[in-house]
């Protein structure tokens, strides 16, 4: 995709934004450019806010979330829960739109190497990175025949991935029924909510997250941990004590799971709008320029590698982290890099329990169509090519994606993602919170 000229304004005013911070706070380290510790004035502005998010408020939406079973794109439960979603983010004063599109139009961009990739429970890598049918896998030195699944790379060990189709894997017989709904063919929503800026508005950063999910299940991590984050936030930053100087969108794509769908109608129906004021001297902008894309996609679990038998440890595991993503081969990889490093010196100054991670390898997600117009990010429980899909999450698009799978520890590990994102993105929209 060409970039045009409000592009390319875009982006220079996203790396003035990020770049002044730096020149603030900033470090160097050997690992790349690093925002450091805020400074006090910006503590007192930001810890506030963070200290909003409560673990029992964050669990309670992705359990509103779960009451519309697995919300596949296209079906009645699906409907609702958009309609569900739209209603929590008006109780919160968030100003809301609607995108619709069809989910059968042939798509005119180019997709991420494998962004849907990898099918059925052989144990092949999603996102192109698997070993596909025409692909060995590699075999230990001095035997015939590779008797484990390896992980990412021929390292370690790897765990079945895929997608489970057979609703008869669902022992709860009531979430069975809701779950074979069938798609009803015809236009699809999906809800987005604006915090709109006070000094800057035709200027935006995008929180997102994805509302639908597959595997005939709950969906509550994939994606209800990351779409009752972008919630939270949604009602953090529209109390009405709370002004930022840009505004902020608040995203709930559909589709994701068929292909990215509603994302990538998003970015063909307003790219072209951006930072266009309507009416003229209005100080309107119904689709301000876009600053940076920050994506969240199943935040939950992090149980470490699988061992020789494919199987995960119940027990969230000690060296559980934050997965902060961008992509290496992007347009504006320098520039989501940077913003990546800032995320976790807000995660290292913010974050209550759990450290974030850099990674180079955003992908499959609702990030792509961004990552080549704006500096875009992934937020995730394990690194997306070399964990995830290496069978790290064995509850990815299976029966067993359900509030009940998971305790408190891969909750919380969901709640430092939203103080990660929540202490970032105040820093970088200028948030403020007004004196009683």
């Amino acid at each position: 995709m060409l970039r045009s000229q409000t592009t390319a304004v875009t982006v220079v005013i996203a790396a003035i934004c990020i770049t002044s911070l730096v020149a603030q706070q900033s470090s160097t380290s050997g690992q790349g450019e690093r925002v450091g510790p805020a400074t006090t004035a910006q503590s007192d502005e930001v810890r506030p806010l963070v200290g909003r998010l409560e673990l029992e408020k964050y669990k309670a939406t992705i359990k509103g979330l779960t009451a519309f079973g697995d919300r596949r794109e296209g079906t009645e439960r699906n409907r609702k829960a958009v309609d569900w979603i739209e209603a929590q983010l008006k109780s919160y004063g968030c100003e809301t739109g609607r995108i619709t599109y069809d989910p059968t139009a042939r798509r005119t961009t180019t997709d991420d190497a494998g962004a849907r990739g990898g099918r059925g429970r052989g144990g092949q890598g999603r996102g192109g990175r698997g070993r596909g049918a025409t692909e060995p896998r590699p075999t230990p030195a001095g035997t015939p025949e590779d008797p484990l699944r390896r992980g990412a790379g021929g390292k370690g060990y790897g765990g079945p991935t895929g997608v489970n189709n057979d609703p008869m894997k669902q022992p709860d017989e009531a979430l069975r029924t809701l779950n074979t709904e069938p798609i009803i063919p015809g236009p699809v929503d999906e809800v987005y909510c604006t915090k709109w800026g006070a000094t800057r508005p035709g200027e935006m950063y995008i929180i997102s997250g994805h509302m639908d999910g597959i595997g005939y299940a709950q969906a509550a991590n994939d994606d209800g941990s990351g779409t009752a984050i972008v919630m939270e936030l949604a009602r953090i930053f529209s109390s009405p004590d709370v002004t930022t100087d840009v505004s902020i969108r608040f995203a709930l794509w559909n589709g994701e799971e068929g292909g990215l769908r509603g994302a990538r109608a998003y970015v063909a129906q307003r790219q072209d709008l951006q930072g266009k004021e309507d009416p003229s001297g209005s100080g309107k902008y119904p689709e301000p320029r876009w600053l940076g894309m920050v994506q969240h996609d199943m935040m939950m679990w992090d149980h470490g590698m699988p061992g020789p038998d494919g199987k995960v440890s119940r027990e969230q595991r000690r060296e559980a982290d934050v997965n902060v993503e961008f992509q290496e081969n992007s347009k504006f990889s320098a520039e989501a890099q940077k913003l990546a490093w800032f995320f976790k010196s807000a995660n290292e100054r913010y974050a209550t329990d759990y450290p974030a991670t850099v990674g180079n390898h955003m992908q499959s997600t609702d990030s792509v169509p961004f990552q080549d117009i704006v500096p875009a990010l992934s937020m995730r429980e394990n690194e997306r090519r070399d964990h995830i899909g290496y069978g790290w999450d064995p509850n990815w698009h299976q029966p067993t994606d359900m509030f009940s799978t998971y305790t408190d520890k891969d909750f919380r590990l969901g709640l430092n993602a939203a103080q990660t994102t929540l202490a970032a993105i105040a820093q970088l929209s200028g948030a403020k919170v007004k004196k009683p």
